[in-house]
């Protein structure tokens, strides 16, 4: 850059004379107007206002300038860059306008379309109705214990208060698995497929200190045909409390809060007098009929084909713990009692949803479970 000098005619700098000044602005606002996207804007804006544009080396000249010129030259060329920043400004908002309006029309979404080509999927029913049972006794204190599924007699049966000739030791009852002291199948073995999970209440026993509160949900074995009421394998879950002075009033507290939990305010339990080889005294729990409440008990005007118009479901088996099974494991039957029930997982899932088949629960058909959604 050249040093002012008085007696330098302005008219004779190129860039600084006012065609040229009046051409450099044109071209700017050609290339403004040109530019049909915002990418193609920012390069004619960089290359017309930038600081190596014409019209920038052309502002550069006027420090050069006597004093008298610099106005009149300084005015131009502010003129020119106005104009120009003017027009920059004007076209991106009529580019980013057409942008916009593009985007949703190439971006919109029709709402009526099947919005995934993939089916959304669903959790077995029986997944999340044992997690439920689950969380009503957690709440209560209890503790969820788990047990191998593959199982010794003793854990099974012995310490069970089974006798050695109980039926249900007998292959037309049980899994047995093969072994070394003998072939499968004969129930030389020792080892079984678990037929309840009782076993892991002995295990409980053994492991934990007492008091004990636990609940163990898991799959049990049966030597059953699949049919609409039996499968060979099905979900159970058990209960066992052992403390100092329980008794069955405590169990059918228990009993009557789980069923309230699952089905609703007013239901309620019964005890009908049975026999268990782990429980003495032992009962049959019945609950409410969750259809008809009761109401169809001698009412032929609203019969009810849930209960057979009996008024109570039956829902497993309970009782006080044998204080056999509280020595087997090593607790002192005459300070500690307890109590302990079981019921099948499939049952309560075809009392809650009206499921009149069992083959469905176990076929593996999505049609069966996507009604029940993915409830957590």
């Amino acid at each position: 850059m050249s040093a002012p000098n008085k007696s330098y005619d302005p008219v004779e700098v190129e860039a600084l004379k006012p065609e040229e000044i009046e051409r450099m602005r044109d071209a700017a606002l050609a290339a403004v107007a040109a530019a049909t996207d915002l990418d193609a804007l920012a390069h004619a804006k960089t290359a017309h206002t930038g600081g190596a544009s014409p019209l920038a080396l052309a502002n550069r000249e006027i420090g050069a300038l006597p004093p008298q010129a610099k106005a009149e030259a300084g005015k131009r060329v502010g003129q020119a860059r106005g104009a120009v920043n003017k027009a920059l400004a004007a076209r991106q908002s009529e580019l980013e306008a057409e942008r916009d309006a593009r985007v949703l029309v190439e971006e919109a979404v029709d709402v009526t379309l099947p919005y995934d080509r993939r089916p959304a999927g669903a959790r077995h029913p029986l997944t999340t109705l044992s997690e439920r049972i689950e969380d009503i006794f957690v709440a209560m204190g209890y503790e969820v214990a788990e047990g191998p599924e593959v199982e010794s007699e003793w854990f099974n049966f012995d310490a069970l208060n089974f006798p050695p000739d109980h039926p249900a030791r007998e292959t037309q009852d049980t899994f047995f698995v093969e072994g070394p002291e003998g072939p499968g199948g004969s129930g030389e073995s020792g080892v079984v497929l678990r037929t309840h999970t009782s076993p892991v209440q002995i295990r409980a026993l053994l492991e934990r200190e007492l008091p004990v509160y636990v609940i163990a949900p898991g799959r049990v074995y049966r030597s059953d045909e699949l049919d609409a009421t039996h499968t060979p394998v099905f979900a159970q879950v058990e209960l066992l409390a052992v403390d100092e002075g329980l008794t069955m009033a405590d169990l059918k507290g228990t009993l009557d809060h789980m069923v309230v939990s699952l089905f609703g305010e007013g239901m309620t339990t019964r005890l009908r007098p049975n026999h268990f080889p782990f429980t003495e005294p032992s009962a049959e729990m019945d609950m409410l009929c969750y259809v008809c409440r009761g109401d169809s008990v001698g009412n032929p005007d609203r019969p009810c084909r849930t209960c057979s118009s009996e008024g109570w479901i039956e829902l497993g088996g309970c009782g006080v713990v044998n204080p056999r099974v509280l020595t087997a494991c090593g607790v002192d039957p005459e300070k500690y009692s307890g109590f302990a029930f079981g019921f099948g997982i499939e049952r309560m899932l075809m009392f809650r949803h009206s499921v009149e088949d069992m083959r469905d629960i176990v076929e593996g058909d999505v049609r069966f479970t996507l009604p029940f959604g993915m409830e957590i």
